[in-house]
């Protein structure tokens, strides 16, 4: 039935875009987040780091923080599975209406992790971006360190201003990227490391570099390194689904924890749904800890008289008056016409 659940809540996602505004770019943010089993479990293994466990895998959509997709899999499971990640954003897709998908521009995001030729490859068949980490090799270090100071260009904060630590350059020319699609291209970052970080062999003369592989065409290289370093937004996605169950699974049967997981997936969207139509200021971004503290908690009564229901709050309640008017904007949105 997980088919029928992911049906109903695509539908409910386009009455959501409905109300709330369609985006105007679509970013898959894929990433994978190792759980903990602290008993035997069905197709619970270990993990690279040690520990036992699942490794799920999840896709979010930057732009609305939706959850879009998700796939369990075993604690052992690789971090660069190309299947692993296509299967998941096939499941990203078929929560996006039609005519969205085919008329906005759709950009994959991931880490390191996503530089794998089977995901590239079905990002270029499928006409989505793509824009991953990549490795530093030795012929990338090579050329990095081959880059004059005047070529590098400061890099971007989140507001559009200039960073005070950070600088950006191209090296898609000095690279042999012909094993890639046709278009891609290496942007690399520099910056110093913060107060009391270790370096590592890959840093060089203080400065710690990062690279990433994209085929977007924008000609600003610091608005596509900026761009690819919003990707972080999805470790927040994550820590509030582990606030929402995806912290424990409770089954023993692997189905099960799988019905889980699509659970937690809807709840994700069910929170950021009613942030966006129904709550102001602070609400409206607090994570799923303090939206249970404030408003979920309250204490209320339904009482039912001449065939009407009525659902009486705790008048002391401190946020009363904001469970009040979350009410009231539902109350305001127009009805469905479909």
């Amino acid at each position: 039935m997980l088919d029928a659940v992911r049906g109903a809540q695509a539908r409910a996602r386009a009455r959501f875009w409905e109300l709330s505004g369609v985006p105007e770019r679509l970013t898959l943010d894929v990433d994978a987040t190792l759980i903990t089993a602290h008993s035997e479990k069905e197709k619970a293994a270990g993990n690279f780091k040690g520990g036992y466990g699942f490794h799920p895998l999840q896709v979010y959509l930057d732009e609305t923080r939706e959850a879009l997709g998700g796939l369990l899999r075993p604690g052992n499971a690789g971090s660069n599975t190309a299947d692993d990640h296509k299967a998941v954003i096939d499941r990203a897709l078929a929560q996006i209406p039609a005519e969205y998908a085919e008329t906005l521009e759709i950009l994959v995001r991931a880490d390191s992790a996503g530089a794998t030729h089977g995901l590239i490859d079905y990002c270029r068949e499928a006409n989505m971006r793509f824009s991953v980490g990549y490795e530093l090799t030795e012929q990338v270090r090579a050329a990095i360190l081959e880059i004059p100071d005047d070529a590098w260009v400061p890099a971007l904060d989140q507001d559009g201003s200039a960073r005070t630590n950070g600088e950006v350059a191209e090296i898609t020319d000095q690279v042999d990227l012909s094993a890639w699609p046709e278009g891609s291209r290496l942007i690399v970052r520099r910056e110093r490391p913060h107060p009391g970080a270790q370096l590592s062999f890959t840093d060089h003369d203080g400065y710690r570099f990062q690279a990433i592989l994209t085929d977007q065409t924008d000609q600003d290289i610091a608005v596509l390194e900026c761009r690819h370093r919003q990707h972080a937004h999805v470790e927040d996605r994550i820590r509030d689904d582990k606030d929402t169950g995806l912290s424990k699974f409770p089954f023993k049967e692997f189905a099960l924890n799988e019905v889980w997981l699509e659970i937690v997936a809807l709840a994700h969207d069910l929170i950021v749904w009613t942030q966006a139509l129904a709550l102001d200021g602070d609400l409206a971004k607090a994570e799923p800890k303090r939206l249970r503290y404030r408003l979920l908690h309250v204490a209320a009564r339904l009482a039912f008289s001449g065939r009407r229901a009525k659902l009486h709050l705790q008048d002391t309640w401190p946020w009363v008056t904001e469970l009040k008017a979350a009410f009231e904007h539902l109350e305001a949105l127009p009805a469905a016409t479909g």
